[in-house]
């Protein structure tokens, strides 16, 4: 199995977003937002509830989720972006149930991993992505473009929660392109 790839492109990344949004699928629209913008594994992504995000005694969104990954069993603090926000603005009037990702069925249960692959995909082949694009491809894509504008490392490698280095580089994507790029602007003389 090949293993998933950052989104590299900012321009397919944005269509990616807006592919759901255009269609009034303010749900699909929040998990490609929140998934890119959290940096969150999806199975954290899908056990958020509106409580973790929106304080109803207050009516307004929190500026950070607290959650324990499920993974790890580490305690994280994450704060939500204006994006992040944004998409839960327009998704808020639309929520069903206790879970930020419910499914459309009686017991609004989160959706499952299958149902985020599947609505990511589409989007994914909607804007002519090409590569190994899934639900992880998301987190990934957090990784590579934080680290495209300069942000150490080491930081992304506590934002991750990795334990090296070497797998924070996995994550990260870096491509040949991005190798070359760095030979490219080197101008010593």
């Amino acid at each position: 199995m090949a293993a998933s790839e950052p989104i590299r492109n900012k321009k397919q990344l944005k269509k990616m977003a807006g592919y759901y949004l255009l269609r009034g699928q303010f749900r699909n629209h929040a998990l490609i937002v929140l998934g890119v913008h959290t940096a969150l594994r999806i199975s954290d992504l899908l056990r958020l509830t509106w409580d973790d995000v929106y304080d109803a005694p207050r009516g307004e969104f929190r500026r950070h989720v607290a959650l324990v990954e499920r993974k790890t069993g580490k305690a994280k603090t994450i704060a939500l972006n204006r994006e992040a926000v944004a998409a839960l603005r327009l998704y808020f009037p639309h929520r069903r149930g206790v879970f930020l990702f419910a499914n459309n069925r009686k017991n609004r249960a989160a959706i499952s991993r299958v149902q985020a692959y599947r609505i990511i995909r589409e989007a994914a082949e909607a804007v002519g992505l090409a590569g190994v694009i899934s639900c992880h491809s998301l987190r990934k894509t957090f990784g590579y473009h934080a680290w495209k504008n300069g942000v150490p490392a080491v930081l992304l490698m506590d934002i991750f929660n990795h334990s090296s280095f070497a797998v924070t580089r996995r994550y990260l994507g870096v491509s040949q392109d991005d190798r070359d790029g760095v030979h490219l602007k080197m101008a010593l003389f």
